[in-house]
């Protein structure tokens, strides 16, 4: 196989890889609610989140706004509204942690991409709320001010919370299922590369403890958001 074929083949793969993620992160926000007051949020950045840090930061630019886009014309109540908000929370979480990742392709890369995803999606929403939710909501920006402490801020952070930590319990369950259907030649290199140099046993001694962690912050996150915030979870 030629150099050229062999870029052009491995271009197709991502593309359609990419593909599949997209169909993924739609099925997430149409399967899977959770909503406090008038906010929603479901799976989908975790989902975007892992393509990204697989198929870099402008592929997951890509990925938030077809799916901002699909969700608008098919399932969404809140139109041009919600498409805003959709791609402003996912591209600010997305593509801050793959970002970072692709520069820093370590267990510590992904988690400090993570974090600092976090804050920045977070950031990011509290100041598009204090800009848009007045326009659409009919309320003045000192009414939504006064929802920062008690709700906008806190609900922001769970769900920036537990989509991290699903993140790393959902990675590598995916990446692998991604190389097992025949797109090892464009996951192997993101995938792996950064404990390709460890043993087995070595790659699931750093991982366990990950996931531990991991599963622990997203029972305290949803744990908060239904005690403390008084959410609600639907299914379909």
């Amino acid at each position: 196989m030629s150099k050229t074929t062999y870029k052009s083949d491995s271009r197709i793969r991502t593309v359609a890889a990419v593909g599949v993620f997209c169909a993924l992160s739609y099925i997430a926000c149409v399967l899977f609610h959770f909503r406090a007051s008038f906010l929603t949020f479901d799976l989908k950045d975790a989902v975007m989140t892992i393509g990204a840090m697989l198929f870099g930061p402008l592929y997951g630019l890509a990925m938030t706004l077809i799916v901002a886009l699909i969700e608008m014309l098919t399932v969404s109540t809140t139109g041009l509204y919600g498409f805003i908000m959709n791609v402003l929370a996912s591209a600010a979480f997305v593509c801050v942690a793959s970002l970072i990742y692709m520069h820093w392709r370590t267990m510590a890369g992904a988690l400090v991409g993570t974090v600092c995803a976090i804050f920045s999606m977070t950031a990011v929403m509290l100041v598009a709320n204090l800009i848009i939710t007045p326009f659409y909501m009919g309320v003045t920006v000192d009414a939504v001010a006064g929802m920062i402490p008690t709700l906008l801020l806190p609900f922001n952070l769970t769900k920036a919370i537990f989509n991290a930590s699903l993140v790393f319990i959902l990675y590598k369950p995916i990446s692998s299922a991604l190389s097992r259907a025949g797109f090892s030649s464009v996951t192997h290199t993101a995938a792996s590369e950064e404990l390709a140099e460890h043993p087995a046993k070595e790659r699931k001694t750093v991982y366990s403890p990950v996931i531990i962690v991991a599963a622990i912050l997203a029972v305290a996150s949803l744990a908060f958001f239904f005690v403390k915030l008084g959410g609600s979870f639907s299914f379909g």
